[in-house]
């Protein structure tokens, strides 16, 4: 059976704003369609456990598409995803075949100060195994390093949210860092299409999505990797 882990944040709302945050509904879903329509597990893990949020931006009526519908009234997905995530030392790396790191407001908090679920990440792609991202979801990648204590994407390949597309938002302000400078600034290959279109790129076993749009394309581009 292949199975796949999916970083979720446990962030509720912004530091220094009034504003509630989470998971980006999509970023979840979408990915998650593709592997369910290949028969593959997925499992959920958070850097605290337990409950994840949604950000309420994400539920909009503007944003619930037949895939979001689909699993927001899924019993299943709502317990392990959003109720019961998984902590860091309840799971075991050599299970999956890839990590997928879902993005949102919310992890600009506490994916980068997250060394356990960057230190499984590591595990699942030192064992041959998909290191994969999308949206704000690839700040997970900042804390992730090598044996001799470099930064893991160093002169690599990637993309994720931009900060054109962060104003677009009008949060520059007020989120902690911008998730393009902080890729740039750990030695990335830091590449991006227009703001809120498709892209992903692909270095290796190493896969990231821009935006939203991305995430079907993120899931698509992982299953190729791992040959289903």
């Amino acid at each position: 059976m292949t199975k796949v882990l999916m970083v979720l944040t446990n962030t509720t709302k912004f530091d220094h704003l009034n504003r509630a945050t989470g998971v980006w509904l999509s970023e979840a879903t979408h990915f998650n369609e593709v592997m369910a329509e290949n028969n593959i597990v997925v499992d959920y893990v958070s850097p605290q456990g337990g409950y994840v949020p949604l950000d309420p931006g994400s539920i909009g009526s503007d944003e619930m598409d037949d895939t979001n519908w689909q699993f927001y009234n899924d019993a299943n997905f709502r317990r392990n995803a959003l109720a019961r995530s998984l902590k860091p030392s309840d799971v075991i790396p050599s299970d999956y075949a890839a990590i997928y790191y879902a993005g949102g407001h919310g992890v600009m908090w506490d994916f980068p100060t997250s060394d356990a679920v960057a230190s499984i990440a590591k595990k699942i792609y030192d064992n041959g195994g998909v290191i994969s991202a999308v949206c704000h979801g690839v700040v997970g990648l900042l804390p992730i390093t090598n044996s001799d204590g470099s930064k893991f994407i160093a002169g690599k390949k990637l993309t994720g949210f931009t900060n054109e597309e962060e104003a677009i938002n009008k949060l520059t302000d007020d989120v902690p860092f911008l998730a393009e400078d902080s890729l740039k600034a750990a030695g990335a290959v830091h590449t991006k299409a227009p703001a809120y279109t498709e892209k992903i790129v692909v270095d290796g076993r190493l896969v990231t999505g821009q935006n939203p749009q991305s995430a079907r394309g993120v899931g698509e581009a992982v299953l190729t990797i791992i040959g289903k």
